[in-house]
C-alpha cells in the first residue's frame, strides 16, 4: 500500500511528445508561449516512495531532467515501450552507477527489450571495455505483477497503433502513455484509482495516440479521483485546454509533483 510510505509522489519529468515542445523551427503560439507549462520535455515520470526512486522511461532529455529535478539515485527503471523518445537517455544512467556502486535493475517487455538490447549493444556486450558503460540488470515481464524497490507494479497492456505499449498500476495510481486504445481486460485493472495518467496528444485524431476527447471519455468510464493528460504536442496550449476540462482533470506539465497515498491531494 502507498500509505506505508511517509512521503510518496509522482514527479512529472517530461510531459511532451516525441519532438518536445517547443519543436525545432516552429513559431506557433504554443512553441513561442511564455507559459513555462508549455515547455515540454520528452515523456517520463519519477515515482518517489519514501527514500526509493522508480523511473518510468529514460527519455533523450533524461540527463537534463535528472539535473533539473535533483535526482540523486535510482532504484529501478520500468519501460513502457521501445520508441526513441522513451529509451534514448539510457546511457545517462552511468553516473548513478558511479554514485550507487551497484547495477540498476531495468524492466521491459520482451519486444521492448529486444530493441533496447540492439540499440545499446555496447552496454550489454560481455567483452571488456576501456570505456565506462551503464551497469544494468535486465528483467523481462509479460502481464505478471513486478516487485520493484519493495513495491508492486502491475503492467497494463494497451494498443499503440498497430503496436503495443505497457502502462503501470501501482497502488491506486496508474500511468499510461502513448496509447491509442485500452482493451477491456486492461480497463478492468484500472478501477478504483486515485490518480490516472493518460495520453492526450492533441485534439485531432492520430493513428497511434489518444486525443483529448478520447481520453476524457476514458476518464468518464474509469472514474479516477484525479486524471492527468500527458504526451502533449504543440497543438495544445496549456492554459486554454485547462479551461475546458472537468475539475478533476488536468494537463500535466514538467515539474508537476502529485502527492499520492493519502486522502488529500
Amino acid at each position: 500500500m502507498l500509505e506505508e510510505f511517509e512521503h510518496a509522489s509522482i514527479l512529472v519529468l517530461g510531459s511532451g511528445t516525441s519532438v518536445g515542445v517547443p519543436m525545432i523551427g516552429c513559431q506557433c503560439k504554443v512553441c513561442t508561449s511564455d507559459d513555462p507549462r508549455d515547455k515540454r520535455l520528452r515523456p517520463s515520470i519519477l515515482i518517489r516512495l519514501g527514500d526509493r526512486r522508480v523511473l518510468i522511461d529514460t527519455s533523450p532529455d533524461f540527463r537534463y531532467q535528472a539535473l533539473r529535478f535533483g535526482i540523486d539515485h535510482i532504484d529501478a527503471i520500468l519501460y513502457t515501450h521501445s520508441h526513441a523518445d522513451h529509451i534514448l537517455g539510457l546511457d545517462d544512467v552511468r553516473p548513478f552507477n558511479f554514485l550507487q556502486r551497484r547495477e540498476i535493475p531495468i524492466y521491459a517487455s520482451k519486444e521492448a527489450w529486444e530493441v533496447i538490447e540492439r540499440t545499446f549493444r555496447y552496454v550489454f556486450d560481455t567483452e571488456p571495455s576501456e570505456s565506462s558503460r551503464p551497469h544494468l540488470k535486465p528483467h523481462l515481464f509479460k502481464n505478471e505483477p513486478i516487485r520493484v524497490a519493495g513495491f508492486v507494479f502491475q503492467p497494463i497492456l494497451a494498443a499503440h497503433g498497430k503496436g503495443t505499449v505497457y502502462g503501470f498500476r501501482f497502488g491506486d495510481c496508474a500511468y499510461l502513455t502513448d496509447h491509442s486504445d485500452i482493451p477491456r481486460e486492461s480497463r478492468e485493472k484500472l478501477t478504483g484509482l486515485d490518480v490516472l495518467f493518460l495520453d492526450a496528444l492533441r485534439d485531432n485524431p492520430h493513428p497511434t495516440h489518444s486525443t483529448v476527447e478520447e481520453s476524457l471519455k476514458t476518464v468518464e468510464a474509469l472514474r479516477p479521483r484525479r486524471a492527468f493528460f500527458t504526451h502533449i504536442s504543440h497543438d495544445l496550449l496549456h492554459a486554454a485546454v485547462e479551461t475546458r476540462l472537468p475539475a478533476n482533470v488536468h494537463i500535466a506539465y514538467d515539474g508537476l509533483e502529485i502527492a499520492i497515498g493519502r486522502a488529500d491531494p
